[in-house]
C-alpha cells in the first residue's frame, strides 16, 4: 500500500531524514519508534506532504506522491492525526468531527459517518455540544482520531497518540487503535514513544535513530531484541 524509498528531508539545510525506507501493507499496523529528535514525526510529515522530502520516492497504491500537495495526498486516502491533537478548541465537539468530512459532498453520508463516530467513541456523543477545549486530554485525543476517521482514510498516520495521557487512558487509546484496524479495516502507521504498547499492538515495526532506520521486524521480534529492550523498554540483558 505505502512504499517509502530512501527519502531525505531537511530543515534549513539540516538533514532530518537521511535515506529512510519503510513499507505499510494493506491491513497492517506498523509502528515507528525512536527517541526524541530521531525523525519519526518528520517521516509522517514527509509522507503527508506537509514537509516534502527533497530526495527519494514515496508511493501510495503504486502512485508516486512525493511531489503532491497535502490536499491531493489527503484526497487519495492518507490522513494524519498530528502530535498534540490540534483540535479547534473554540468549536464544539461535533463541529470538530464534521471538519473531518470536508472532502465529502454527500451530506447524508457525512451524517451517517458522524453517527458511526459516536458509536466508536460514545463519550464524544455525550459531549457533542461541548466546547472542545474543555475536554480532558484523553477525550481530545479521541476527538482528533474521530476527526481523522471522518475523512475515510485508507491509511491513518498517528503521531504520538499517547502523549500526555495517564496510563489507563493510554491503554484505552491503544485498544481503540487496534479496534479501528480490525473492524474498520484501516491501515495504520503509528509513531509512538511508548515502545512497549506500540510493539505489542503492531504487526511490524521500525526503529529510527538520527534520521535513519536501524532495525525492523515484527512487533514481537523487536520486543525481544536486546537493543530495543535496553534502549526503549528499560530491560537489561540479565533481566527476564
Amino acid at each position: 500500500m505505502l512504499r517509502v524509498e530512501g527519502i531525505r528531508t531537511a530543515y534549513h539545510k539540516i538533514e532530518a531524514l537521511m535515506g529512510v525506507s519503510l513499507e505499510v501493507n494493506a491491513g497492517e499496523i506498523v509502528c515507528l519508534i525512536g527517541s526524541n529528535g530521531a525523525g519519526k514525526s518528520t517521516t509522517l510529515m514527509s509522507i503527508s506532504g506537509v514537509h516534502p522530502c527533497h530526495q527519494g520516492r514515496i508511493e501510495f497504491e503504486s502512485e508516486a506522491i512525493e511531489s503532491m500537495s497535502p490536499y491531493d495526498i489527503v484526497r487519495r486516502g492518507i490522513i494524519q492525526v498530528p502530535e498534540g491533537r490540534r483540535i479547534f478548541p473554540t468549536f464544539t465537539v461535533q463541529e470538530n468531527i464534521m471538519i473531518g468530512a470536508f472532502k465529502s459532498k454527500d451530506n447524508k453520508k457525512a451524517r451517517k459517518n458522524l453517527e458511526h463516530m459516536y458509536t466508536l467513541f460514545p463519550i464524544l456523543k455525550n459531549r457533542a455540544k461541548q466546547i472542545a477545549g474543555t475536554l480532558s486530554g484523553g477525550e481530545q485525543q479521541m476527538l482528533a482520531i474521530a476527526r481523522g476517521l471522518m475523512a475515510e482514510p485508507k491509511l491513518l498516520l498517528l503521531d504520538e497518540p499517547s502523549l500526555g495521557l495517564a496510563p489507563l487512558l493510554v491503554k484505552s487509546i491503544f485498544e481503540m487503535i487496534k479496534k479501528i484496524n480490525e473492524e474498520e479495516k484501516t491501515s495504520i502507521l503509528l509513531v509512538e514513544q511508548n515502545a512497549n504498547l506500540a510493539l505489542k499492538s503492531a504487526h511490524r515495526a521500525y526503529v529510527m535513530e538520527h534520521g535513519v532506520i536501524v532495525l525492523e521486524g515484527s512487533g514481537d521480534e523487536l520486543l525481544k531484541h536486546p537493543k530495543v529492550k535496553q534502549a526503549y523498554l528499560g530491560i537489561t540483558e540479565d533481566e527476564p
